[in-house]
């Protein structure tokens, strides 16, 4: 298909090329070889009449005309995909379509054991694609590039739609033989206990949990795991104690040694939310989504 001369299939390799600035790594996200991604590198150089990467050391630097040209191309492109969103009818039990998803394994382990065999009989083709949370899939849901992220309230971005999913209520944990779960765990005891945290993303971001129990006051933190669901493996045998969603508890008590009781103290409810690009408000395939995940809230 070409525009004025443009083969407009060029225009997204041109994105990822833009994005990567890296024909390897470009044409893995292309599925592509190497070199019909350098092919496709040329013909927009041609095109264009500029270099668009410029060698710089062992780095591709974009230039300014691919600066300049960058926004509008993203522009071009979410209100494409908005088009053929809005256009096409959602059929799940002949669908292909790959859902990105950017959840926690918190949320993976409380939601998905319950939808995914009801996918496998309703939409056999439809393919789910987990992302951990992160800073990079909250620009990834600004660009388009994630369909959907499960998140705290605190954590989304105010300029697009979020919905709730439910509230969550965080529960003080440790293993069945701890002899502080014997009995109602003091506010003294829960401090001085040592405990596992759990902070997530690259930058060591904290949970909701920490991020309101540091408020509080220091805790004798032992551990520090980087995801929820090893808390039961990091309390059992020890005296360590955890705060964890109460969901999770009761899902991961089936498996592990681990008992649970209230907090001592007053602890917020933690709102989970749903949150999808503002572009995708009429996509029939994310609202078949959206409701199969709120379906499955136990």
């Amino acid at each position: 298909m070409r525009f004025k001369g443009l083969d407009l299939n060029l225009l997204a390799a041109l994105d990822v090329l833009l994005d990567e600035r890296n024909v390897s790594r470009a044409a893995e996200r292309l599925h592509l070889t190497q070199p019909a991604v350098s092919a496709a590198l040329a013909r927009l150089r041609d095109y264009f009449g500029d270099p668009i990467l410029a060698p710089q050391g062992k780095r591709m630097i974009p230039t300014a005309r691919a600066l300049a040209l960058r926004p509008m191309l993203k522009r071009l492109l979410t209100e494409v995909d908005t088009m053929v969103a809005q256009s096409t009818r959602f059929d799940p039990a002949t669908s292909d379509r790959c859902f990105v998803i950017g959840v926690s394994d918190y949320l993976v382990t409380v939601l998905f054991p319950s939808i995914l065999p009801a996918l496998q009989q309703a939409a056999p083709g439809v393919r789910l694609d987990f992302h951990p949370p992160s800073e990079e899939t909250r620009v990834a849901i600004d660009k388009g590039e994630i369909d959907l992220l499960l998140s705290p309230a605190e954590h989304c971005l105010p300029d697009h739609p979020a919905e709730l999913l439910f509230n969550e209520r965080h529960v003080v944990v440790g293993c069945t033989s701890n002899p502080l779960l014997a009995k109602p765990i003091s506010e003294e005891d829960f401090y001085a206990a040592p405990h596992v945290a759990v902070r997530i993303g690259r930058v060591n971001r904290a949970s909701f949990a920490e991020t309101h129990l540091a408020e509080r006051g220091e805790r004798r933190i032992e551990v520090t795991a980087f995801s929820f669901t090893t808390v039961p493996t990091l309390v059992g045998g020890t005296a360590r104690l955890a705060v964890m969603h109460e969901r999770l508890a009761w899902a991961m008590a089936r498996h592990f040694p681990i008992a649970w009781q209230e907090l001592p103290f007053h602890f917020p409810a933690m709102p989970e939310m749903i949150q999808y690009n503002r572009t995708r408000a009429n996509d029939a395939g994310l609202r078949w989504m959206i409701e199969r995940i709120k379906a499955a809230i136990p």
